[in-house]
């Protein structure tokens, strides 16, 4: 279950400031690009020409792309939209209107304990993310405990326990090789009784190219949250990495495949011109975004909110 905690407004002005800042290289490339076609005096049939070109090539996708520029074109008939601002705002509209607006992860006091289960390829960003999701619910006052479910790489273990002493999170851990399984029930059984724990996440493994054992290994993975916990896991959440773009859709489609993904983290947000890839995930897909990464540190990790993303990109 989601929702939203109420955020005093000095934290969402630091949020917003934060999407701002990690979005400078897409708004000074394609997106910021597409701003400038709207300082004309009029909008022509060139103008949709070249917006549905650099849509495109911001990895928005062609068939969103398409349906963005026929979308728009449409409206402006329709409202007989003569000035350039107004044009322009009927874009930002368009666009916000393909991303949903996503409810966070709350932690549900009832049910005891919420589990949430982490999925993507190695090197996606994967064990920083769940960090950076266990220090955002840490903040709020809540109990995390992680376990580490990657055990086919004893780095990712090592990893995972590294994070957990930088915010002061409990991992609980097993040797490389261990069944994931095994491990989830032990991380079950610890956050509910020593650790009395509110929320636990869960890292997996990420080995796309073995897909039907990553497939056998996340469904065993399911059924022992099942078993132990109403209606684990509450959430699967997966980490895209923002800078593979179009790259990420296919990944994100294998991950579908094993496992019902409810929602993305995307990383490296900061580190790409191209973050149209927003988009085509939600279009291509129908998850939403329900996280981005907005630099190195672990309180670097916002909310997505669609309308302010938008915004952010079109400056």
């Amino acid at each position: 279950m989601f929702g939203r905690f109420r955020k005093p407004a000095e934290e969402q002005a630091e949020d917003q400031a934060k999407l701002q800042a990690s979005l400078s290289k897409t708004r000074q490339g394609f997106f910021g690009r597409i701003g400038t076609l709207f300082q004309e005096n009029e909008v022509t049939e060139a103008t949709y020409d070249e917006l549905e070109e650099l849509l495109i090539q911001s990895d928005v996708g062609i068939n969103t792309a398409l349906e963005v520029v026929e979308k728009l074109k449409a409206r402006v008939k329709r409202d007989n939209l003569k000035r350039v601002q107004d044009v322009r705002q009927a874009l930002n509209e368009e666009l916000a209107s393909l991303l949903a607006h996503p409810e966070p992860l709350t932690i549900d006091e009832p049910r005891l304990l919420t589990v949430v289960l982490i999925v993507g390829v190695n090197g996606s960003g994967k064990t920083t993310s769940i960090a950076k999701l266990a220090q955002y619910y840490k903040r709020r006052g809540k109990k995390v405990v992680l376990a580490a479910a990657d055990t086919f790489r004893a780095a990712a273990i090592d990893q995972l326990k590294i994070w957990g002493e930088r915010t002061g999170v409990e991992v609980i851990a097993q040797v490389p090789g261990a069944d994931p399984g095994a491990v989830v029930f032990d991380a079950i059984r610890a956050s509910q009784e020593s650790r009395q724990g509110d929320l636990l996440i869960v890292d997996t493994a990420g080995r796309l190219h073995t897909k039907y054992n990553l497939m056998k290994e996340l469904e065993k993975v399911h059924s022992v949250c099942a078993r132990q916990v109403h209606n684990a896991p509450h959430e699967t959440l997966l980490v895209l990495d923002a800078t593979t773009g179009q790259n990420a859709i296919s990944q994100a489609k294998h991950f579908k495949e094993a496992v019902a993904v409810s929602g993305i983290i995307l990383t490296k947000l900061d580190s790409t011109a191209k973050g149209g890839i927003v988009f085509a995930i939600e279009k291509e897909l129908g998850v939403p975004v329900r996280f981005v990464g907005t630099g190195e540190k672990t309180t670097d990790f916002a909310e997505f909110d669609p309308q302010a993303f938008v915004e952010a990109i079109l400056g």
